[in-house]
């Protein structure tokens, strides 16, 4: 039986279901090199069929089943399981795996990586001082931290005191000839009540959750119409994704007698597909590392009207790939649509703009050789400090 070398690369979440840092470790992992790292995903609650979504057959998933609350109980059965798997690299996501760190620490792993990927609900201002504590009460156990945004590394920094040398700022990457505009314009989405030849398709993909503000976009667009009645013949939303403010959003359109004028299919795997069959692509969330759908969306060659939060502005040229808005501000997002809906060549030209930046700035390419690059560096010097022991 032949032994396999390659370190194991420790990928650690709080859940493992559909989400923007989770699609970041799938793409991670599917497009780093075979002979790099073995990975496995631990998740402190479950795994779920998103898993599917990697496409190695030699990736393991743990799930623990943690129940809410501080998992400082789980901390022998880490133990055992870190000493069992004897991961190289353990990488923990977000506050809510954090707590991980100590016992990767007490079990020797070398190299302990910490990332953030955006926001909690109740942080959205990074200004929650129990949050900072919780991240200072950590930072000696962990060796390295990423961060998705420049707002995420001054966080870390000016908050967090983290010394700037011990922060590799990473941008998400995406998959550009997946994520392309098709030649002959927009087409018709399997499903979908509404012609792209026909109507002008605004979008939004992601959870509904309170911190995606889908409530915002779906009042934006009933605004819009209201601002421009015009529109209502050919101006049409399709928010994809499912969660617990979807009804609440359906509601909104509802309640303007507009519900004809919205397609709500739920969570959907051809978002590719979907994206191509938009003019435009909306953002209302309250907080945002690096934002995944963004960048899929201007891949898709869509001009995005997003929200001033995270790193949003990190990937939205304001004017010149898309609109920027205050967070909250379903009026500004009407009136940022019904420009673009009322000067297609502008927003044609501005999708055109965010296509060539995601391909020069943000490819996958760019973000698996980061990490990777990161990954040997801090291995090499891990190896070395305990070969000096």
């Amino acid at each position: 039986m032949t032994t396999d070398v390659r370190p194991l690369l420790l990928h650690v979440v709080y859940r493992f279901d559909i989400g923007g840092l989770e699609n970041g470790i799938v793409n991670l992992i599917n497009h780093m090199p075979l002979n790099a790292y073995r990975h496995a995903v631990l998740a402190l609650t479950e795994v779920t069929n998103f898993r599917q979504r990697i496409q190695r057959n030699d990736v393991k998933f743990i799930s623990l089943g943690k129940p809410p609350g501080h998992g400082v109980w789980q901390y022998p059965k880490l133990f055992k399981l870190f000493r069992e798997l004897r991961p190289a690299i353990v990488h923990t996501r977000n506050l809510a795996a954090l707590e991980v760190q100590i016992p990767a620490w007490a079990a020797g792993v070398p190299v302990r990586i910490h990332g953030e990927h955006g926001r909690d609900v109740g942080d959205l201002d990074g200004n929650n001082v129990l949050y900072q504590r919780v991240r200072r009460f950590y930072k000696p156990f962990v060796d390295h931290y990423t961060a998705l945004s420049t707002d995420l590394v001054d966080y870390l920094v000016n908050k967090v005191h983290v010394a700037p040398e011990a922060i590799t700022h990473t941008y998400n990457g995406v998959d550009v000839e997946s994520f392309c505009s098709a030649a002959d314009g927009p087409q018709p989405i399997a499903g979908c009540p509404f012609d792209p030849s026909q109507h002008w398709l605004v979008g939004s993909v992601g959870r509904m959750q309170a911190v995606k503000d889908p409530v915002m976009l779906a009042h934006a667009f009933v605004q819009a119409i209201k601002l421009a009645p015009e529109l209502i013949h050919h101006m049409r939303l399709v928010m994809v994704g499912d969660g617990p403010l979807r009804d609440h959003a359906k509601a909104v359109l509802a309640a303007a007698d507009m519900s004809h004028l919205a397609w709500f299919p739920g969570e959907r795997n051809d978002v590719a597909d979907v994206m191509r069959g938009l003019h435009a692509f909306a953002m209302p969330s309250l907080s945002e590392g690096i934002c995944n759908t963004i960048l899929e969306a201007m891949a898709s060659s869509l001009p995005v009207v997003a929200t001033a939060v995270g790193g949003n502005a990190d990937l939205v040229v304001h004017g010149q790939t898309g609109k920027i808005v205050q967070p909250g501000d379903s009026q500004a997002m009407a009136y940022k649509l019904v420009q673009l809906a009322f000067n297609p060549e502008r927003a044609r030209l501005m999708g055109q703009a965010g296509r060539q930046r995601v391909v020069s700035n943000f490819s996958m390419h760019a973000m698996v050789s980061k990490y990777q690059s990161m990954y040997d560096q801090k291995l090499k010097r891990g190896q070395a400090f305990f070969e000096s022991v």
